[in-house]
């Protein structure tokens, strides 16, 4: 609730106002009223140390090696996490093979739902503690772990429990058989649904997993781990080895691993396809993004900016869909713009634990200075920037969220990927030039249109080099449609008939 009766300074102008319960006279539209902290309460039971989760147990590194995460919010260490080196991940590759051949590749689909349902089950069980878990380890406002991230992992180990004992209909005249072990490594913006996405086709279509999380956001991972316990899970189905790119690498270059599926930067991408290269290995990839979002001058506008604050600055953009240029229709340039800086004001940047906070934290130090870097190259190569005159926590990553205008292609900003709350605005006066300058960009992963023209939207929904175009909404997705890029954004599909295809052999009936 907002305070009542309460002088204070407006943190946005520092004038001081007595606050009765509605807004004073003289204050402008963008004063925020403050409200009330509103932390989220729920214990995430956090352990001072995690262990590899490594055939069913939690076992100590063969090195007796640790490394911290860190809460963005405040910089303090959260725990400390194992490390894992080559002999670990030999280890767990080794699990997983054995519980492959001996156990899981040889039982019935119906029998390998009942484990997916139970897991989703207690994921919805221990919602809040997730939730908060994912918000201290990434830095992202806890009303998106509880509303979105943790319900939606649920939901992928729901859709693919229902899949498991129906493979047959996956592809018709054709019988699908698992692959082996599967290698995966996930990257530190979506932790824990990037674990589902990736873990829950693997394992309804019966074969076993060694995955590493990002060495920043590894806590989920591991608390899910129990999950996987108390489901009564077979031991080496699923194996947690924890590390940076050293140990990222050892997972993808592993010689038991039949499938390898990377979600991360396009340039580790490249990396990694180039030392699988002549090996007999499947791989999928999903990797960067540098997504055009698409507005025109029919577009109902007020619901464009609100889907368009939903797709960089809700997320903090912190996804690789992220809709990071903006491209508006030549007339209506000038009134989106100012929509969006009214929109900015009023967000809420702060505590990730606080329900009121609208931005959180950047998840590290090295993604905040990137950002940073990033930003300056615009303001230095004329683009004309805008912020919201709100004011940051002393201590943790943030950042403000950012408008450029008057950007072109040639811009940094509007070729690279930022990973971060910032918007490149550039403006296009035809279709024919909204859709070069969307496709004008080494990505291809989503695309956003925003208009009141269904044949447009058909149009554009086959010009766009996308693997996904959003139409009059941004950000929506479901276990059920598959999500994947093209070009230097990947290939395979995650989610679907199509991600469930890429986890198995075809052959013959």
């Amino acid at each position: 609730m907002p305070s009542i009766n309460k002088k204070t300074s407006s943190p946005r102008t520092g004038r001081s106002t007595r606050r009765r319960g509605r807004p004073a006279p003289e204050l402008i539209f963008g004063d925020l009223w403050e409200f009330d902290p509103a932390p989220e309460t729920a214990d995430p039971r956090l352990q001072p140390r995690y262990d590899l989760f490594i055939n069913g147990q939690f076992v100590r590194p063969r090195s007796g090696k640790y490394f911290d995460s860190i809460n963005p919010a405040n910089e303090r260490k959260l725990a400390e996490i194992a490390l894992a080196g080559s002999a670990d991940v030999d280890a767990a590759y080794a699990a997983a093979q054995d519980a492959f051949q001996s156990t899981w590749s040889r039982m019935p689909g119906r029998e390998r739902a009942k484990y997916l349902f139970r897991i989703a089950r207690l994921l919805q069980d221990r919602a809040r503690e997730f939730a908060v878990a994912e918000t201290l380890d990434g830095g992202k406002p806890i009303k998106e772990s509880r509303d979105f991230d943790v319900p939606m992992a649920a939901a992928h180990f729901f859709y693919h429990a229902g899949w498991a004992d129906k493979l047959e209909y996956v592809a018709p005249g054709r019988q699908l058989a698992p692959l082996g072990v599967v290698g995966q490594v996930i990257p530190w913006n979506f932790p824990l649904l990037m674990l589902a996405w990736k873990v829950a086709p693997a394992l309804a279509t019966g074969n076993t997993v060694v995955l590493k999380p990002a060495e920043t956001t590894s806590i989920t991972a591991l608390k899910f781990a129990g999950i996987l316990q108390d489901a009564g899970l077979p031991p080496g189905v699923v194996n947690f080895v924890c590390g940076a790119g050293e140990t990222g690498a050892a997972v993808m270059a592993h010689p038991v691993a039949a499938k390898v599926a990377f979600t991360g930067s396009t340039e580790v991408g490249k990396a990694i396809m180039r030392s699988l290269a002549g090996t007999e290995k499947k791989m999928t990839m999903e990797l960067g993004g540098k997504a055009a979002n698409i507005v025109f001058d029919d577009a109902p506008l007020d619901q464009a900016v609100e889907g368009i604050v939903n797709g960089i600055f809700f997320n903090q953009g912190h996804v690789c869909c992220a809709g990071s240029r903006l491209l508006v229709h030549e007339p209506i340039a000038e009134r989106v713009l100012a929509k969006l800086k009214l929109r900015l004001n009023v967000l809420r940047v702060g505590d990730p634990m606080d329900k009121n906070t609208d931005i959180g934290a950047i998840n590290s130090k090295p993604q905040l200075e990137k950002i940073r870097r990033l930003v300056a190259s615009g303001v230095k190569e004329g683009a004309e920037m805008f912020q919201p005159p709100c004011r940051l926590p002393a201590q943790g990553y943030y950042f403000r969220p950012t408008l450029f205008s008057g950007v072109t292609m040639s811009h940094r900003i509007a070729r690279e990927e930022i990973f971060g709350p910032v918007l490149s605005i550039l403006t296009f006066r035809t279709v024919d030039e909204a859709i070069e300058k969307a496709n004008n960009t080494a990505y291809g992963l989503s695309a956003g249109v925003w208009t009141d023209k269904g044949s447009r939207i058909l149009k554009l929904s086959t010009a766009l080099k996308a693997g996904v175009v959003w139409a009059n909404t941004y950000n929506r997705f479901d276990p059920s449609s598959p999500f994947g890029g093209y070009k230097e954004s990947g290939f395979g599909r995650e989610g679907g008939r199509h991600g469930l295809l890429d986890y198995t052999r075809l052959a013959p009936v």
